[in-house]
């Protein structure tokens, strides 16, 4: 078949996640980018898209209408721009009818997750969402052990999302719109915390009923979190803990998940993502490499090292098949749920937080 034809909105010379994007929608040959609105900046945006090669437009709404009108327009587009700016073009594209794919979380407030929600259910596009952690290889298959009950019933669940490159006042283009309210909606619970949530809700199948939550901000004069501690309550009676900190000196993107049930345990860790420790109940511990993941999800044999790039690109290969119909995928890509969950869990925490840390419905 065909690449898809993929658009970008956002993502221009010196932006870091539309690159990012750029690599592994081209990894597997599954797109081809041919046009985008990549930055808000007429000059910028022009450039960019001279730089790449592609069709450029000035602003989204022009792209979505003008592609849409297109024989040869685009079929799908990424959204990679700062929080605030995902709503507007995710409603518009979905509804000209072309699949979005829009980096994490959905969006910077309640009201723009239900603006995308509601587009998305007129629309006949999919919305998928970029938590590209959980497409890595060993993640999927310590899904599949919980799914199959090799841990038995879950009790404890833990994760950890660890920064320090926020630990002193930082001004760059990253730095400024991350620790920006109106622009962030949240910061460390939004940017990291959310990938720990969905990390967990992701392998283990269970959602959190209620949260206990302490959101910092640690640096003087800050506006915005970037420390969150929070404590989880599931149905199910297990119990968990996220810690998402920007602020954690000394760490550089150290996420972790650590499940425990009455039958096993499971171990996780970003910094040996290729390795998950499995240790069954009265049996030592199981290191278990890509030799053991059945979903398929790697190119190279094992002890051939993949990593973060090659997570964005099993997503992005996931959604083109979804595209043209295998629709088998969609279990494992996250989606418009995984998104207002992600949303459900900012706003839960928050209230939590400013009730000092009383227990708070998450509310989806």
């Amino acid at each position: 078949m065909k690449p898809i034809r993929l658009g970008m909105v956002g993502g221009g010379s010196g932006a870091f996640i539309g690159a990012i994007h750029r690599i592994a929608a081209r990894m597997d040959g599954r797109f081809d980018l041919v046009a985008g609105a990549l930055s808000s900046d007429p000059t910028r945006a022009a450039s960019s898209a001279a730089d790449l090669g592609i069709r450029g437009y000035t602003s989204f709404a022009e792209m979505a209408r003008l592609e849409a009108a297109r024989d040869d327009g685009i079929e799908a587009v990424a959204i990679v721009t700062p929080n605030h700016m995902h709503a507007a073009p995710a409603v518009a594209f979905l509804n000209a009818g072309i699949h979005v794919i829009c980096d994490k979380p959905l969006s910077a407030t309640a009201e723009q997750a239900r603006q995308i929600a509601d587009a998305a259910a007129e629309s006949p596009a999919r919305f998928f969402l970029t938590h590209n952690y959980s497409a890595l290889p060993m993640v999927r298959e310590a899904r599949a052990l919980v799914a199959e009950g090799a841990l038995g019933q879950v009790r404890l669940v833990h994760a950890e999302y660890l920064q320090g490159w926020l630990s002193d006042e930082v001004h760059n283009k990253q730095a400024d719109w991350r620790t920006d309210p109106a622009q962030a909606g949240a910061g460390a619970l939004g940017d990291i915390g959310t990938h720990a949530w969905q990390l967990a809700e992701f392998v283990t199948g269970q959602t959190p009923s209620h949260v206990s939550a302490d959101l910092s901000s640690v640096v003087p004069g800050r506006p915005i979190d970037d420390d969150a501690r929070v404590a989880l309550r599931y149905a199910s009676g297990a119990k968990g803990g996220i810690w998402a900190s920007q602020v954690a000196l000394g760490m550089e993107n150290g996420l972790s998940l650590r499940v425990f049930g009455d039958r096993g345990a499971l171990d996780w860790r970003l910094g040996d993502s290729e390795r998950l420790i499995f240790t069954p109940k009265d049996g030592p511990a199981q290191i278990l490499t890509r030799a053991q993941d059945r979903s398929g999800s790697f190119r190279t044999p094992p002890g051939h090292p993949e990593g973060y790039l090659e997570g964005f690109a099993n997503l992005y290969l996931d959604i083109a098949e979804i595209i043209r119909g295998d629709t088998s995928r969609l279990d494992r890509v996250p989606g418009l749920a995984a998104g207002l969950s992600g949303m459900a869990f900012i706003a839960a925490a928050k209230a939590s937080s400013a009730q000092d840390g009383t227990w708070t419905e998450v509310q989806p």
